[in-house]
């Protein structure tokens, strides 16, 4: 008798043993692993596992469009701090939500995204939007830049097993998207029940050795001039507590990127405010006389640095560096650090705080004086913006009525331009984690949609959108998503009939804004999103005068209903104390 060897062996167990079909058991494992929602969109090589998702406790949230899906999957990761899950349909569902995931990425934000494909049986014979046109069935390849792992289900029997590693890999080390690519057979085949058993296991993070911990203390301690850095690691960590300890044990001033806004409360008499073009002077000024910063969870980027111009921002060497990040490749990417730390922030920045715990430092008298007068200063520029009643309004009036509406809690979410970077700069932030924007991406459309995703995972906090025109014009379809999801969301539209941001740059530099305007005829086109929203079966409000827009807002998120407040805005710029390089690359010629 011929030897059928252990593969025959255990095929043969396989078929004798109880079945059953792949889809259902997956999402069985989906409800073992926590996941609560998947926000996604139709397509025929998905609706096996949709049948399987009705039947359900997994919410499932039809956005309209894929990249709509791809941002609320992100918001919704943001705000609960579990993987954001995504489901597309392959070749146009999963081009569509590309550029969402390529944010999650950037941004570091866990993500599991399954899409599906053709059927396996079909590979390279170019069936009905497969894409092949380098090597047969790798439309998942598409997504190798952004994903930290993409996965491609070719048996079924490896469905359970790569599963487990997505979720492991999204949340694992520095967290962003994986990719899991399934042909849509496998969603029907049959499985052994049972298959679905390992599970990702918990990881404990990455610390921080104690005498690196007590090195560090020490070095800050006896340090002139120190200075913390926090970015989106520390918010992302919840490190606040963490890095305020620290702060406050040895007085030592904190500055923040883009992403580390909120991380401590906004009127604490240690915190400078954001760097950069569209930071603060007084935290610009106080990083480049830094002769130590310790900085935490941030790739010291293009625009929080200045363009790393050592005039404006940071002036590394001679200041000193001591950079803890969770990704080995951004410690001594950008600037020459003196030490290097892989560790979670939170970890980290409660080690050393512990480590510093009784140490003496050096005096710094009138430290805590001269940072509330920097800032005063700055903000005296604009306070008197805050409660101009001029029409179309200003962007600081817009900002000032969202504080006193919005409870401290409420979510802002941004999308680019002015929303984000006055937010950042201007606005008080008082509870970590309540400010959400793209940032490593800065992606268009983020705003309007992560909103939705924001507000699925925190039902019962507010979450208004702060957002331009351009931003909602480009899919308006999220207002009839959070109809049907019934997300009582807050739209609120600066509404200045351009690109503002890219507008003015190209103004400042050649005089007039062609491709960056809304025009009809010669004239400034707009667009009533107002009635667009009531016509969604929304609330849709137009602002007429700028006493309007403090009792819309009020009525907004008292409502219950999705609303969108249109509010006419002057284009005005973002004050820019900082440096951005790209301002002397422009030339205007003939």
């Amino acid at each position: 008798m011929e030897n059928t060897g252990t593969l025959d062996i255990m095929n043969e167990v396989s078929v004798t043993a109880e079945t059953r079909i792949a889809a259902y058991q997956l999402t069985d494992y989906l409800e073992r692993l926590g996941v609560e929602v998947i926000f996604g969109l139709c397509g025929h090589t998905v609706i096996a596992f949709l049948d399987a998702l009705g039947k359900s406790r997994i919410r499932f949230i039809s956005t309209r469009h894929e990249q709509i899906a791809a941002h609320a999957a992100d918001g919704y990761a943001r705000a609960s701090g579990k993987p954001g899950v995504l489901l597309t349909h392959l070749g146009p569902g999963l081009t569509n939500a590309a550029t969402g995931v390529a944010n999650a990425a950037l941004d570091s934000v866990p993500m599991v995204v399954f899409s599906g494909d053709i059927p396996s049986h079909y590979y390279g014979r170019h069936p009905h939007q497969e894409v092949n046109l380098h090597m047969d069935a790798d439309q998942y390849e598409i997504y190798r830049p952004f994903c930290k792992r993409i996965y491609r289900v070719d048996r079924v029997q490896d469905l359970p097993r790569i599963v487990e590693r997505a979720f492991h890999l999204a949340v694992s080390g520095r967290p962003g998207p994986v990719l899991v690519d399934i042909p849509m057979d496998i969603f029907s085949a049959d499985l052994p029940v049972g298959s679905f058993q390992k599970t990702p296991a918990p990881v404990s993070k990455p610390s921080i050795d104690p005498a690196v911990a007590e090195r560090i203390a020490q070095a800050l301690s006896e340090a002139k001039r120190p200075l913390l850095y926090a970015g989106g690691g520390v918010m992302s960590s919840r490190a606040s507590a963490e890095l305020q300890a620290l702060a406050e044990t040895l007085e030592i001033p904190v500055a923040h990127t883009l992403m580390g806004k909120g991380v401590l409360r906004e009127n604490h008499p240690l915190l400078l405010g954001m760097t950069g073009f569209w930071g603060t002077p007084v935290a610009n000024n106080f990083c480049r006389e830094a002769d130590l910063i310790l900085a935490t969870g941030t790739r010291l980027a293009e625009a929080n640095s200045s363009s790393w111009d050592p005039r404006f921002t940071f002036s590394i060497p001679p200041t000193r560096l001591i950079h803890i990040d969770m990704d080995a490749a951004e410690i001594g990417r950008n600037y020459q650090t003196e030490l290097g730390v892989v560790a979670d922030a939170k970890l980290a920045l409660g080690a050393i705080a512990e480590a510093a715990k009784g140490k003496p430092h050096a005096v710094r008298p009138g430290l805590r004086e001269a940072i509330a007068a920097g800032r005063a200063d700055f903000s005296g520029r604009w306070e008197h913006q805050w409660t101009s009643d001029q029409f179309p309004l200003r962007p600081e009036r817009i900002l000032s009525e969202l504080h006193k509406a919005l409870p401290t809690d409420g979510f802002i979410v941004t999308d680019v331009g002015w929303n984000k970077n006055g937010v950042a700069q201007q606005y008080p932030i008082d509870v970590p984690g309540a400010f959400i924007t793209p940032s490593g991406l800065a992606t268009m459309g983020f705003g309007p949609a992560a909103v939705l995703g924001v507000k699925t995972a925190q039902p019962h906090r507010a979450a208004v959108a702060l957002i331009g025109d351009g931003a909602f014009s480009s899919n308006m379809s999220v207002v009839a998503t959070a109809m049907e999801a019934n997300l009582p969301v807050v739209w609120v539209i600066m509404d200045n009939s351009a690109y503002g941001t890219i507008a003015g740059l190209e103004a400042m530099h050649y005089g007039w804004s062609f491709g960056c305007l809304f025009e009809c005829n010669g004239k400034p086109y707009t667009i009533d999103y107002a009635a667009i929203a009531r016509s969604c079966g929304a609330n849709g409000v137009m602002i007429h005068a700028a006493s309007e827009l403090g009792p819309a807002l009020t009525a907004a998120l008292a409502s219950g209903v999705p609303t969108v407040i249109q509010v006419p805005m002057e284009n005005a710029p973002t004050p820019t104390p900082g440096h951005w390089n790209i301002n002397d690359i422009y030339r205007n010629g003939q």
